[in-house]
């Protein structure tokens, strides 16, 4: 229960992180991003200096929000909060219950009783297997409502949403791309499982480490001192959260393959991008490296506090 309402406010929270990164992450973004360097003489960010393309890079990440907020108004900071909730919890809950569960039969029936780093990768490689199945569509539901583009009703243009809400989405997809539409980003959702796999072997090595620490803290026969309880507090906060962060850093060019193969065909009913090797190669030949980082900022923001509460408290 706790961790259900701890990821439902975590996502209302965090929600116009969440808008931007999956705006950054689409193609649309980037060729807007792209035509304004141009505009600016600024070279390609693969081209310039690290400091001064990790400076671009934030720039533009705050270009883009400011820009939903002024064109499009401030709801658009929380499209696709109704997925998102609604998603947060069987999700959670599919991911921890099979993972839980998952461990205990494959230490039992393979492992002689004993969990190691082996038990905790398979069972964190099937809980994300499952995890995406499951909750593909609302994803991609969300997905599409973030990337929506609406102007707000002020400034009296006749562009509008293609989405009324998450239920005409589904409507619409099924109808046009059929119930297989529903799934796209499948496979790079099964990609995506490395993130998973790496942020729970990671943190359950951290797990053993705290405890062993404890465990000789409680064999020296000394009272646990005001200094062991904040190690003991904040190791598990910094256990969860550090794991996320090298997880996702390491493993984030799904995320980005993902979105884009999610994003909505054209109107003529073509899709840019077909498959995930595709997907792949096309980024990379049109936007390089730079193109499969797109959004990194903001979702290192969102989803490492969050695995920290999350997974630590």
């Amino acid at each position: 229960m706790k961790s259900s309402v701890g990821g439902m406010t975590a996502a209302f929270l965090t929600s116009p992180l969440d808008v931007l990164k999956t705006r950054l992450q689409s193609d649309y973004y980037q060729s807007q991003l792209s035509s304004t360097r141009l505009a600016r003489g600024i070279s390609s960010p693969s081209s310039l200096p690290f400091p001064r393309n990790a400076l671009l890079h934030f720039q533009e990440t705050f270009q883009i929000l400011f820009s939903i907020h002024r064109v499009e108004g401030w709801r658009a900071l929380f499209k696709g909060l109704g997925p998102n909730l609604t998603g947060v919890v069987p999700a959670r809950a599919i991911n921890f219950y099979t993972y839980g569960n998952g461990k205990r039969i494959i230490a039992t029936y393979a492992n002689h009783g004993q969990e190691n780093s082996w038990v905790h990768l398979c069972a964190a490689a099937i809980a994300g297997i499952a995890t995406g199945t499951a909750t593909n569509p609302i994803w991609l539901v969300k997905t599409r409502l973030q990337l929506d583009r609406s102007l707000a009703e002020k400034t009296g243009s006749m562009v509008n949403r293609r989405y009324r809400n998450s239920w005409d989405c589904v409507k619409q997809v099924v109808q046009q791309e059929g119930i297989r539409g529903l799934y796209r980003g499948l496979s790079a959702s099964y990609l995506g499982v490395t993130e998973s796999t790496l942020q729970w072997v990671l943190y359950e090595q951290m797990k053993v480490y705290l405890a062993r620490r404890e465990e000789r803290v409680l064999n020296s026969g000394r009272p646990p001192t005001t200094w062991d309880r904040v190690v003991d507090w904040g190791g598990k906060l910094g256990a969860a959260g550090s794991a996320k962060l090298f997880a996702a850093a390491a493993t984030y060019p799904h995320e980005v393959v993902r979105t884009r193969l999610r994003q909505a065909p054209t109107e003529k009913g073509v899709s840019k991008y077909t498959g995930l090797a595709q997907c792949f190669r096309l980024v990379w030949k049109e936007e390089g490296m730079a193109g499969l980082y797109g959004g990194l900022t903001p979702h290192l923001l969102r989803v490492v506090p969050s695995a920290a509460i999350m997974f630590g408290m």
